[in-house]
């Protein structure tokens, strides 16, 4: 069975390998990632494998169904978003392009707001203290992120959609 947080081994260890011509990551980002992870890991496997209690009616429960329900429609724009940046270049090519197709028609961090959704989706599904700090701190990184790649698309490219959001569809 995986570990709690599993999903994130795809974007740790799958997605840097499918990526065409990038950027070389510095080594103390990695670091840090993997401490970040590896620390997020075991708080969310150790309060769910030791404090958690959950009745068998918990699966019938709406806040683990709705909770379950989230995670997945995370997990699938996050993983259709991130095939969308990492086939923007053909092989060979360089450069920048800006994102089209998915939810990258509305907003600016499709990928992200595909990963907050996940990570909120698991939060209500678990309900535990940890998995909550979790889902707020993502949400606060990530769209931060997210703001910070919108401004510098407008910056980079003259005819980047002005209707285009930073981070939730039609509002933000």
């Amino acid at each position: 069975e995986k570990p709690p947080g599993a999903p994130r081994e795809s974007r740790a260890f799958i997605f840097p390998f499918l990526i065409r011509g990038g950027k070389p990551t510095p080594v103390v980002t990695c670091v840090l990632a993997f401490a970040f992870c590896s620390c997020n890991g075991y708080l969310q496997g150790r309060s769910l494998s030791n404090y958690a209690e959950y009745p068998t009616s918990w699966l019938i429960d709406p806040r683990f169904i709705l909770g379950i329900a989230g995670w997945i429609s995370g997990l699938a724009i996050n993983i259709h978003s991130d095939h969308i940046l990492r086939n923007l270049r053909k092989p060979g090519e360089t450069g920048y392009k800006i994102p089209a197709g998915g939810l990258f028609e509305y907003v600016s961090g499709a990928n992200f707001f595909g990963e907050i959704i996940e990570w909120l989706g698991f939060a209500l599904a678990c309900c535990t203290v940890e998995s909550a700090v979790f889902a707020l701190s993502t949400l606060l990184i990530l769209g931060s992120r997210a703001q910070q790649h919108h401004q510098w698309y407008l910056q980079k490219f003259e005819n980047y959609p002005r209707s285009r959001k930073i981070l939730i569809p039609f509002v933000y």
